[in-house]
């Protein structure tokens, strides 16, 4: 988020917002603040309710209940070429018979700017997203990024107070797709305009924003920062869509002080009692779990599981491993390259420190919803 002083954007206050379409309800009471300058992503599978939330704020998209207020004024009602948002697409919109060049003053030709100042501000813009040189060149010329960062470019021209991004990136290749991740972030430090990126890859949303929002069935789980929602989400949801994650589940008891456990005739402890779930579950990230041949120490651990290795990836940084556990829970585990390799249906300990679970209120959908 940037400074009071050097943002140029503007504050969104969503107010119970619901979007039914019959007696389907596609937004239920959603509230979120999003603060002036800030990067804030719209984070959830399909139909999660994210891009109606974009385009309710654009303009696009009704609301059947609720308030709307953009820089402290209620826009419910106000059509969208009035709101003064600008709108990058995932699939780029240009016209393709005008050049670079015109398809990015269009917004200032249709404002009234003056010829001389819109040349100026088309400049500016293309040389912010590095297209200076493709000014006189036609959409059917241009690369998916190139176009896509026209399209940007377009967007940023007029200098609004908000700008909406609906998976702008979703059509282009990894190697592509994350130097403009970059782009991206460095153009919205340089502006200071408030940004809403709306996405369903998390490694995506990981990389760019200020705070997420998590979207599941048309209301938001969880809003942070992406440290927040990886370490400390607050339902099963949320901790199995942000990242990687192996979810325990068994018969469970707490004294007051830890909870425990019994799965599969193994009973495994963290340090922390039950906060009211009637049925918790433990989540744990790989990077936090160990796998060992049977009667090996891994250091640092209280808590074993015997399983066998089901599926071992090759990831250059290090290896992965799916460890499926004797009542059918499949771990997934991180190794660094210095680690030890385990084959195919070797037999091994799944080891950790139970102080690393965190426990969850367990929920029968979570698992559905991101299927």
């Amino acid at each position: 988020m940037k400074p009071e002083q050097e943002s140029k954007g503007a504050a969104i206050d969503l107010e119970s917002i619901s979007k039914a379409y019959g007696g389907f309800k596609a937004l239920d009471g959603v509230s979120l603040r999003i603060e002036p300058g800030e990067f804030m992503t719209l984070l959830g599978p399909s139909g999660s309710g994210k891009t109606t939330t974009l385009n309710v704020v654009a303009g696009f998209t009704d609301v059947t209940s609720g308030k709307l207020l953009v820089g402290g004024k209620n826009v419910v009602g106000v059509p969208a070429h009035k709101r003064n948002i600008g709108v990058v697409f995932q699939h780029y919109a240009l016209f393709p018979h005008m050049s670079v060049g015109r398809n990015v003053a269009y917004p200032l030709t249709l404002r009234g700017v003056e010829p001389a100042a819109r040349k100026a501000r088309v400049a500016r813009a293309l040389d912010m997203v590095k297209m200076g040189d493709f000014a006189h060149r036609y959409p059917s010329e241009l690369s998916g990024g190139q176009q896509q960062r026209v399209a940007l470019a377009r967007a940023i021209v007029f200098d609004p107070p908000l700008l909406l991004m609906d998976e702008p990136l979703g059509a282009l290749d990894k190697k592509l797709r994350e130097w403009l991740q970059l782009e991206i972030k460095r153009i919205h430090r340089e502006l200071g305009t408030t940004f809403v990126y709306v996405t369903h890859d998390q490694e995506e949303a990981l990389v760019l924003s200020d705070r997420i929002a998590v979207f599941n069935r048309g209301r938001i789980e969880q809003v942070g920062t992406g440290r927040e929602l990886y370490d400390e989400p607050t339902t099963l949801f949320v901790g199995r869509f942000i990242g990687d994650s192996t979810v325990l589940r068994g018969e469970a008891r707490s004294d007051g002080a830890s909870t425990a456990l019994r799965i599969a005739g193994e009973t495994v402890t963290v340090p922390r009692r039950m906060a009211g779930e009637a049925r918790p579950v433990m989540l744990l990230r790989p990077e936090k779990l160990a796998i060992r041949r049977p009667g090996q120490i891994a250091a640092g651990t209280n808590n074993r599981l015997p399983g066998t290795i089901a599926e071992a990836i090759y990831l250059g940084s290090g290896s992965k491993y799916e460890v499926r556990l004797a009542d059918g829970t499949t771990a997934i585990v991180r190794s660094p390259l210095t680690g030890e390799s385990f084959g195919l249906g070797e037999k091994v300990e799944l080891c950790f420190d139970g102080a690393d679970a965190k426990i969850l209120a367990d929920d029968s959908t979570a698992d559905a919803t991101l299927t």
